[in-house]
């Protein structure tokens, strides 16, 4: 069971779609679920119409997901009772600090930890972080060892505007659609030992990662709203969709080139070869064969 989860904050840009397409094609290729959740916890972030446009153009390329769209906006009520299931065991706790209070501190040092403030609508939320390794195995990068206490201190799991956090949310979405399969940008490896110690924490189970080189552009910046990427064109889907089989390093035969899109992702997913990306943190996107 894969997934694909992105957030309406603009239309979907090339970086964007080469992840969709990579996680859609490690789905097919284990016959498994291919889900669309979308993150629109952020609020503040999102643009209007933004959901039906990336939708539209997941429908252009003739990337199908299965069942109904998750939005992330209306599971709050999971999420209440994951926060209640970690306040029981006190996992968590009121934090008062403010960004200013914390400028310049890359590890949060833990100073509301024993502070006792009430868990309300005034206060952070954070997660106590007990000094462990957390290990895991990337199907890309390959194994991760990282102590999340030491590398980022008790982290926020709902901010104070009543936002939940990225970090809470993602884990409680994949064990609640039994995703199985995490198929990501590079720039999300540094989240996964957090989320794993969450899921630890959860009693859930852990996805098997695979985390995709991030495209960059000719000065090395992600494709990113941002950075203002240019949002992708899908007046002619079968040509990005050549484009991007390449730099997944696909190598797709160029008479696949004028092909139509189904046909593309048939050859696509017959011939899924992931491991031609190993140990790749960022792709050009002028890598393209020609």
């Amino acid at each position: 069971m894969g997934r694909f989860a992105p957030s309406p904050t603009g239309p979907l840009h090339l970086g964007s779609l080469y992840t969709a397409l990579a996680s859609y094609l490690d789905a097919r290729r284990h016959r498994g679920l291919w889900l669309l959740r979308i993150d629109d916890l952020d609020t503040p972030r999102n643009a209007p119409g933004a959901s039906d446009a990336i939708l539209r153009c997941l429908s252009r390329f003739e990337l199908h997901w299965d069942g109904s769209v998750y939005y992330q906006s209306r599971q709050q009520e999971s999420y209440a009772l994951a926060f209640e299931q970690l306040r029981q065991q006190q996992w968590i706790y009121a934090c008062r600090c403010s960004r200013k209070d914390l400028a310049g501190i890359p590890v949060y040092p833990g100073r509301c930890r024993e502070a006792g403030f009430p868990l309300d609508g005034s206060s952070a939320w954070r997660l106590r972080v007990s000094d462990v390794s957390i290990r895991f195995h990337d199907a890309l990068q390959g194994w991760i060892d990282e102590n999340p206490a030491l590398e980022h201190g008790d982290f926020i799991v709902r901010r104070k505007d009543g936002i939940v956090a990225y970090q809470f949310a993602v884990v409680i979405d994949d064990f609640r659609q039994r995703v199985s399969h995490v198929v990501r940008g590079a720039d999300l490896l540094d989240s996964t030992t957090r989320q794993r110690y969450l899921q630890t924490l959860l009693g859930y189970p852990e996805p098997a990662y695979m985390h995709l080189p991030v495209l960059v552009d000719p000065l090395g910046n992600k494709l990113s709203k941002q950075t203002l990427a240019a949002p992708v064109d899908d007046t002619r889907p079968a040509y990005t969709l050549f484009l991007l089989l390449q730099l997944l390093r696909q190598n797709p035969p160029l008479c696949l080139r004028k092909a139509p899109v189904a046909e593309q992702l048939a050859w696509g997913v017959a011939h899924w070869r992931p491991q031609t990306l190993e140990k790749i943190r960022t792709m050009h996107t002028s890598e393209q064969q020609d």
